[in-house]
């Protein structure tokens, strides 16, 4: 595993040979992976590489028995979520977290459960709806009769409410068609291009996941197995044999 590039600057996120698991089972065996300050990282692996496993770690929601996990300057290693959401990471989640009954413009307002100041809480919806054009259209319609890619849009919206450093997501392109898939990975693109928005994604997908993304990382059974920049893991013959369905 290749240290992070030696500058003065320090990677806004690392973590070092993390372990984790459940019981005394370890699904992450050392996994080793850094994510500089407006990059797009893509994690990809085949079902059960531990992809998912590794957010869990990093959020929180799974302890890390060995290794750590720094953020911007602090070990969070096994903090609580909330405590690691107000550092500055926040996460769209793989399977759908909108609230169906209620608008758009309601739905962001339960992502600022944190912040108390009314006029800091419409500033904030205001400058989402300004980067969403899409929802700020159907601000005021319930959310369960929008599309899916509408409604991944709207996760992805949430997660930059509280202004956060990086934005985990948890394969933005699940149960997406094609074409709506596309459109969801332009505007991450966009989104790091406009504002400087850095992501950590684990993706299924992951020639398409490379392609917009800046570096990778290729896990297997818990353990890094290739990583470099995107556009060198999609030309790798064995990456691409053995991940990405070519030859």
């Amino acid at each position: 595993m290749s240290p992070p590039p030696s500058t003065n600057d320090q990677p806004l996120l690392t973590t070092n040979g993390v372990y984790a698991g459940y019981l005394d089972f370890d699904i992450l065996k050392g996994i080793s992976l850094y994510v500089d300050s407006g990059e797009i990282v893509c994690v990809i692996g085949p079902n059960g590489a531990g992809k998912s496993t590794v957010f869990k770690a990093i959020y929180g929601l799974l302890g890390v028995r060995k290794g750590s996990v720094q953020f911007d300057g602090e070990d969070i290693t096994n903090w609580r979520p909330q405590a690691v959401l107000q550092a500055g990471i926040s996460i769209v989640p793989q399977l759908r977290s909108v609230f169906p009954q209620m608008t758009v413009a309601e739905n962001l307002e339960m992502g600022m459960y944190l912040e108390r100041d009314k006029q800091r809480i419409q500033e904030r919806i205001d400058f989402v709806l300004g980067l969403f054009p899409r929802l700020a259209e159907r601000r005021n319609q319930d959310v369960g009769t929008m599309s899916g890619g509408e409604q991944r849009m709207l996760e992805i919206g949430r997660a930059l409410l509280l202004e956060p450093k990086l934005v985990m997501m948890d394969e933005p392109s699940a149960g997406l068609a094609p074409l709506i898939t596309r459109m969801i990975f332009e505007n991450i693109k966009r989104l790091n291009e406009e504002i400087g928005l850095t992501v950590l994604m684990i993706e299924q997908n992951a020639r398409q996941g490379l392609q917009y993304s800046d570096r990778g990382y290729v896990l297997e059974l818990g353990k890094n197995t290739y990583e470099g920049a995107a556009q060198d893991l999609l030309n790798d013959p064995e990456v691409r044999r053995a991940f990405l369905g070519g030859k």
